[in-house]
């Protein structure tokens, strides 16, 4: 590989441009420039973007992959100066313009690092070899596939102990990914496993909401903290503060106190990090896992190097001293700002300015919270807001087509449509349970 891809625009003498990633951030580059005075090489390890608000309904089984995924061939085919290729960025060397992959080096006049951000175990190897992620439909489908693979393994149990192991679900970090998925497990709870798998005691499935802090969502106001928790509470979610994880056996997750629970399934929910390239740590912020940036997302310290999105720490805008919030407003924000900077000379580009356009979180059925500067809103308005914002980010039609399809019939029949198991998970461990046949 190398930059002598094939542009349309290869007998124009325009300047190359490659992005890494194709998130929000990235995809949102890629169909800024589209069209412009530059050739455009999108590099992603898959070849899909993935609309990851949703994917705890992936994992919940209320939303098939393929209605949150957008293959980026379908969005770039029909753009003369942009290319794709999947595979997997190794290193950068800044000072050659130089990004080497899997398939070879490529040269850039500019860079643009849209690769998001990873799960960040806080360097706890054992919770990371063991703990479940949702960061990619692969894990959704793991998630997907395990729970279901509890109800049907607990089904064969004969000892009280086995059982309550299989249906104890633990759900680590209370910000909006943790929430959410708590809220759809403890709806999982009183509809598919009440009515599908009645020889199970419903009750017996418990749903363990952690987390080291003192609320639930702490980026949202102390409000709608309050009515969230409050929402799964009612829900029965078992919602602990102040506990941290300090590791992970395969039957049982341990704690700072010393104290365990048993249970087969941990879901770690956490925290993010980005992830340095080799070629660039100078650049790259240790303790914030994010590279530094200055007003226009060029990594200080570079000539031509661009980090956007969840990645990219920028501490110049005056309003968020602290770097803006890892989320995909911000991210799709940066990228257009970069974009416009991109297409205007270097005396008028502007300084990139993040406008909130506030919070939401939702918890199950006609529950959600909505923040919007000092206006604070929960039940089914918030609900519903919810639901629009979510369905006009999908990217395309088909998209938004099948998700407002399947939610519509989700709410109306009151079952969750895709419980398949069709890529069984295997745990790393295995762990041995005492059972009894279960007589056809």
């Amino acid at each position: 590989m190398s930059h002598q891809e094939k542009f349309e625009y290869d007998n124009l003498p325009f300047p190359v441009v490659v992005v890494i990633g194709g998130g929000f951030a990235g995809l949102e580059v890629v169909r800024g420039l589209a069209g412009k005075p530059y050739k455009v090489l999108l590099l992603d390890k898959q070849n899909h973007h993935c609309f990851q608000p949703l994917l705890y309904q992936v994992a919940t089984a209320s939303l098939s992959a393929d209605s949150i995924a957008h293959p980026f061939r379908r969005t770039i085919a029909p753009v003369p100066n942009i290319t794709f290729r999947m595979t997997c960025v190794n290193s950068v060397r800044p000072a050659d313009n130089v990004v080497v992959t899997d398939d070879g080096e490529v040269k850039y006049d500019h860079l643009i690092i849209a690769t998001g951000t990873t799960t960040n175990f806080f360097g706890n190897s054992e919770v990371e070899e063991q703990a479940m992620q949702l960061k990619t439909i692969s894990q959704a489908l793991d998630i997907r596939s395990d729970f279901l693979q509890d109800f049907e393994a607990a089904l064969k149990l004969n000892d009280e102990e086995g059982q309550r192991r299989r249906l104890n679900f633990v759900i680590v970090g209370g910000g909006p990914t943790g929430v959410e998925l708590a809220g759809a497990m403890a709806e999982i709870r009183t509809t598919v496993l009440k009515h599908e798998y009645r020889e199970l005691d419903s009750d017996k499935m418990m749903i363990h909401l952690i987390d080291s802090g003192d609320r639930l969502l702490r980026s949202f106001s102390e409000k709608s903290s309050a009515k969230a928790l409050t929402y799964l509470q009612d829900m029965g979610v078992h919602v602990n503060f102040g506990v941290r994880v300090t590791g992970m056996d395969g039957d049982r997750v341990t704690f700072m106190d010393g104290s365990t629970m048993e249970t087969n399934t941990v879901i770690w929910a956490a925290g993010v990090r980005g992830v340095c390239f080799p070629g660039l740590e100078e650049f790259f912020h240790p303790q914030a896992n994010r590279y530094n940036v200055d007003g226009f997302n060029k990594v200080i310290g570079t000539a031509n190097v661009y980090a956007v999105g969840d990645v990219a720490l920028m501490t110049s805008d005056t309003a968020w001293p602290n770097g803006h919030p890892q989320v995909a407003p911000a991210a799709k924000q940066q990228a257009k700002q970069l974009v416009r900077n991109l297409l205007r000379r270097p005396g008028e580009r502007m300084p990139f300015r993040y406008k909130d356009g506030g919070s939401m979180a939702t918890i199950g059925r006609y529950k959600a919270v909505l923040d919007v500067g000092t206006f604070h809103l929960g039940g089914p308005i918030a609900w519903s807001g919810w639901i629009f914002i979510h369905l006009m980010s999908l990217v395309g039609f088909r998209n938004r087509f099948a998700v407002l399809f399947n939610w519509a019939w989700k709410y109306m029949s009151w079952k969750n449509t895709i419980r398949l198991i069709i890529r069984p998970y295997v745990r790393t461990t295995t762990v041995t349970e005492p059972h009894t046949p279960v007589a056809s």
